[in-house]
């Protein structure tokens, strides 16, 4: 049994990972990692996600097909009117998911995702202006940060947030328990733009959404793996009572 301090000094170790070894991951390996995820708990126990796991050719094959089609929006969004027609004409390659992914963050919230941004490219060394280079670190979410495996989370639609609620628990363990086998992971909303495409690779029950995916694997010693955004107070979570 591990002690409350052994607990929280390894929670609070995690990193998400944004550069990976091509290192590939034993699937025995794999398996333990969803075992102990499948421990998290669960709406009536209704366990109400599914779960697509790439490696190998379909890894690779899913990072081209997204990587094309984010290559079109990439120039759709520089190219001026030449780029939007040329995105008006392949619609293969428009973004869209099945869970409403591109919004504005709400305006009290905003700051923070602009903080961890700003802190990150800083990191990368890619400055605000550097449009290319930008366009270059998004393009590396759709290369799974080099990752071997790429964990697709997939939420039964019948149960709305519940399901989602479901998959994210499911995930945490799941993260947890590679940080425990000396694995990094990262949380990618970005792979979920095409979920079209992702839906070809695997024999998925029409019911299911993609949420979300993982990027799983060994990290690199690059500095990005080594940034740890900034963790609120919980002062500017917990609410007074009336």
């Amino acid at each position: 049994m591990i002690t409350p301090h052994e607990f929280s000094a390894f929670a609070a170790s995690r990193r998400s990972t944004r550069d990976f070894l091509p290192t590939p991951v034993d699937p025995a390996l794999i398996d333990d990692i969803l075992t102990d995820a499948m421990t998290a708990p669960s709406w009536s126990n209704l366990r109400s996600f599914m779960v697509g796991v790439a490696t190998g050719e379909r890894r690779d094959r899913l990072s081209h097909e997204i990587l094309r089609r984010w290559d079109v929006v990439a120039r759709a969004r520089s190219g001026g009117i030449r780029g939007i027609l040329a995105l008006l004409f392949k619609p293969w390659a428009w973004p869209i998911s099945d869970y409403n992914l591109v919004r504005p963050y709400p305006k009290e919230l905003a700051p923070r995702g602009r903080k961890i941004g700003a802190e990150l490219y800083q990191v990368l060394g890619v400055a605000r202006d550097d449009t290319a280079g930008r366009d270059a670190q998004t393009a590396s979410n759709y290369k799974f940060f080099g990752a071997p495996v790429e964990i697709f989370l997939f939420a039964h639609k019948g149960l709305g947030v519940y399901s989602v609620s479901d998959a994210s628990l499911f995930a945490q363990n799941l993260m947890l328990s590679a940080h425990a086998r000396g694995l990094g992971t990262c949380a990618q909303g970005s792979v979920a733009l095409w979920s079209k495409a992702v839906r070809r690779e695997f024999k998925l029950p029409r019911s299911y959404k993609l949420a979300y995916g993982i990027a799983l694997g060994y990290p690199s010693d690059h500095p990005v793996n080594h940034y740890g955004a900034e963790r609120l107070p919980i002062s500017d979570i917990v609410v007074d009572g009336v």
